[in-house]
């Protein structure tokens, strides 16, 4: 791993790859896959394009377990985004869903592979899909939902939190710091991960009260509140809250090496030749190596606060009579080719370095390796030093762990996880992380008082075992197995299969943004694009709207064509799939029948708030009035026509009086109602999902269903749509938008986004192309130019 260099490789990388090696080697686990994207960036390292690396197991104690080949811990990477070109984690938010498409293939890939190793040739699908970060919760949040397969989520360092932090510091305004760290991209990623997940792993208490208690999807007295009610058997009405779980990270235990008297005259030597080559790339900068060693591991970014660490040694005479400095802060090249915010942090450093005259007193190598890591604790340790970390506010900070585990006593700051460590470990002090003076005073308390440095250092390792990545494991499986039973259900007729097995081509038409008669001559024009004077057997069509099925059997009628020129069609906003059949060779609407997939429901079912959710929308809606002086008028009401049992539909009288709709999705959260809200049909119909249903998961079903690839799909959309039409853009199929005077202007009330649309679709994708109108010739053209033969 090389850590620390950038932004995106610090503990979180360290975490998830420690934690997928524990796991695999934990009973009862057979294989772990850590999901992640491929890099074919020609100045990253070959391995980051290795679409399969086996990650080292880590051994316990008395493990019995068959493996066979496809056993233990893998790193997969999927290809997503630009090809050659690495993306930092504020980038990426436009490629998941294509992530998402490549890790779907990988899943149902491999849990086949799985089957016929240990599974008597079923499919052994996961046990648990666990997202860790915002954008990976994305990600989890739509696989789970594909799959039907229970969501875990680890936010790490949460976007309401970083962004109150920022403007705190009062350097940015909202504006740019949203520019620069897409923060309300990562929230609403936080708040979809908070709706699906079924356990939110937190490091520490202080995380869940003080940080998941800032958004709308979690409020610890009602989670409490719902916990009793669902304890006792009683009615929770539609409201759903995730379990939240206490779980600190773990270190591995097996690279420590005590290999000197502690208190001997061993403990602060000079570099030898048998020592380890990164000691004397530290002590080389020092003119009194035998002085205790002060280290701080941190990447050079300004909430790890390293210039006033600077600042409280430089400005102490007596600190800095008594000790040395050491800054592992990444590893570069020049600050000249690194990113402005490391530059500037690197530069501020040297600056400080220069203006109090530390030279020989401060370390600050330019390299070393990830295995060098447990060397440099034990040279601190050795001097007999201390580890400081005083980082404005820290998550977690395992580098605590990791200095306890090699004997170093720690002052850490006060904002955060060090203060519960410290609660276990006892084994150093807290302080302010803005206070310069009292981060002096405790380190010279630390260093010079040698009973009180020898207790710290003795409690921590005493108590370090609570950190270990098997009691970890231990507490997360255990927690996994209470987890209810759901799992992947994709049922086939055979007539069904045997009709769809011959298709090389699925053609999605979901066009909202047209009158009826358009729509039909798109639906006329699309398949008429394909044709070669018959309609050829090998493309097939799946209609995808919000209409029910009762409209869509009107509006075929309506075409003169039949049910079955169709292979499906996603109808409700994409919470129900039905597949027509003919009970006679005849061509003859009447005698075509409807099958309701109800495999496809029990994918969507989950947290669907039911008879409870619609009591509380009813309510909702008697308040959502038009004011005329003194009267008021409702404007929406319950629709129970155009309802059906997953899909809660509302008519609205004047769509200028609606809220916008992110106002109705904040407003349920906050009532713990888990669902997805749509305006649709030009916002004259307001429609209530469950969270995992929605039009472009009703497709990846498909996919799985019918065994079709992705990027054998082509969806033909509006200029605007339904308040899920940006959903239709992303993934691995290819899209065709439908341009012209012909689309009906997008409502203000639609969207759900409170960022900028470029945060959520790749616009410049090569699978997208716009056409102007919708003729049979400019629909031929597009789907040549995207590589799907029409001849």
């Amino acid at each position: 791993m090389e850590l620390g260099r950038d932004s995106d490789t610090g503990g979180q990388v360290k975490y998830v790859v420690e934690l997928a090696k524990a796991l695999s080697s934990s009973p009862g686990v057979y294989r772990v896959d850590l999901l992640t994207r491929q890099i074919l960036a020609p100045n990253f390292d070959r391995g980051y394009s290795e679409p399969d690396e086996m990650l080292a197991s880590t051994s316990f104690k008395n493990l019995k377990f068959e493996r066979g080949e496809n056993s233990g811990a893998h790193i997969i990477r999927i290809p997503f985004g630009p090809k050659d070109k690495h993306l930092a984690k504020e980038n990426i938010w436009p490629f998941i869903q294509e992530f998402v498409d490549g890790a779907l293939g990988h899943v149902v890939r491999m849990s086949k592979t799985i089957g016929e190793e240990i599974g008597s040739g079923c499919p052994v699908w996961p046990a648990v899909i666990h997202g860790h970060y915002a954008s990976a919760g994305v990600a989890a949040t739509l696989l789970s939902g594909a799959l039907n397969v229970p969501m875990v989520f680890t936010g790490h360092f949460l976007g309401k939190d970083k962004l109150e932090g920022l403007l705190k510091q009062g350097r940015q305004t909202r504006e740019q710091i949203n520019m620069t760290y897409k923060i309300m991209r990562r929230i609403e990623a936080e708040e979809l991960s908070l709706d699906a997940s079924e356990i939110v792993i937190a490091s520490t208490r202080q995380e869940i009260e003080e940080q998941w208690n800032l958004y709308d999807g979690f409020e610890v007295m009602l989670a409490r509140k719902l916990r009793a009610l669902v304890k006792r058997g009683a009615n929770c009405f539609g409201r759903y809250m995730p379990r939240m779980v206490i779980i600190p990270p773990g270190v591995e235990f097996g690279h420590i090496i005590h290999d000197f008297d502690l208190y001997g005259d061993e403990d602060s030597p000079s570099p030898a030749s048998e020592d380890p080559s990164i000691w004397f790339e530290i002590m080389r900068f020092f003119t009194n190596p035998r002085k205790p060693m002060i280290l701080a591991i941190a990447r050079p970014y300004a909430e790890k606060n390293i210039t006033t660490l600077v600042k409280a040694f430089g400005e102490c005479h007596p600190l800095r009579e008594l000790a040395n400095l050491t800054l592992i802060m990444g590893n570069r090249e020049a600050i000249s080719k690194m990113n402005k915010v490391s530059a500037a942090v690197l530069t501020s450093v040297l600056t400080l370095i220069d203006e109090y005259d530390l030279y020989g007193q401060v370390a600050y190598p330019k390299h070393h390796k990830h295995s060098e890591v447990p060397d440099i604790y034990r040279l601190a340790a050795r001097t007999k030093g201390a580890f400081v970390n005083v980082a404005y506010f820290e998550q977690f900070g395992v580098t605590l762990i990791e200095a306890a585990m090699h004997g170093l006593p720690v002052i850490a700051t006060k904002n955060g996880a060090p203060v519960e460590i410290h609660q276990v470990l006892d084994n150093g002090l807290l302080v302010d992380p803005h206070d310069q003076h009292s981060i002096a005073d405790a380190l010279y308390k630390m260093l010079s008082e040698k009973q009180f440095w020898s207790r710290c250092r003795e409690n921590g390792l005493k108590n370090i075992h609570q950190f270990s990545w098997p009691e970890y494991c231990k507490n997360y499986l255990s927690r996994i197995l209470t987890l209810g039973p759901r799992h992947p259900a994709f049922g086939n007729k055979e007539d069904q299969k045997a009709r769809v097995n011959s298709r090389r081509h699925i053609i999605v038409i979901a066009v909202d943004s047209v009158s009826k008669e358009d729509l039909i001559q798109i639906i006329r024009n699309s398949i008429e694009a394909t044709r070669t004077g018959t309609l050829s057997g090998s493309t097939g069509f799946v209609l995808s709207t919000s209409l029910t099925i009762a409209e869509i059997r009107s509006l075929i009628k309506y075409t003169g064509m039949l049910p079955t020129d169709f292979d499906a069609f996603i109808c409700n906003c994409g919470s129900d799939i039905y597949y027509p059949s003919r009970s006679s060779d005849v061509p003859n609407n009447s005698l075509v029948t409807f099958a309701l997939d109800n495999n496809y429901r029990s994918h969507i079912e989950y947290r669907w708030g039911g008879e409870g959710l619609r009591k509380y929308l009813v309510k909702w809606a008697s308040s959502v009035v038009e004011r005329r002086g003194r009267t008021e008028k409702q404007v929406i009401f319950e629709d129970s026509e155009h309802s059906s049992t997953y899909c809660l539909a509302f008519r609205v009288v004047n769509p200028n009086h609606l809220p916008p709709l992110k106002e109705l999705q904040k407003l349920m959260r906050i009532q713990s109602l888990r669902c997805h809200a749509l305006y649709n049909h030009g916002a004259t119909r307001l429609s209530v999902i469950p969270i995992h249903a929605s039009r472009s998961q009703a497709l990846r079903y498909l996919s799985i269903r019918w065994g079709m690839e992705l990027p054998d799909a082509i969806v033909i959309v509006g200029e605007s749509g339904d308040s899920d039409y940006e959903e239709l853009f992303g993934g691995l199929h290819k899209t065709i938008i439908l341009k012209g005077g012909f689309n009906t202007p997008a409502n203000r009330i639609h969207t759900v986004r409170r960022y900028p649309l470029q945060d959520v679709v790749a616009l410049d994708s090569s699978n997208i192309i716009e056409i102007e109108g919708f003729s049979s010739v400019d629909i031929r053209s597009a789907m040549q130019q995207l590589g799907i033969p029409t001849q």
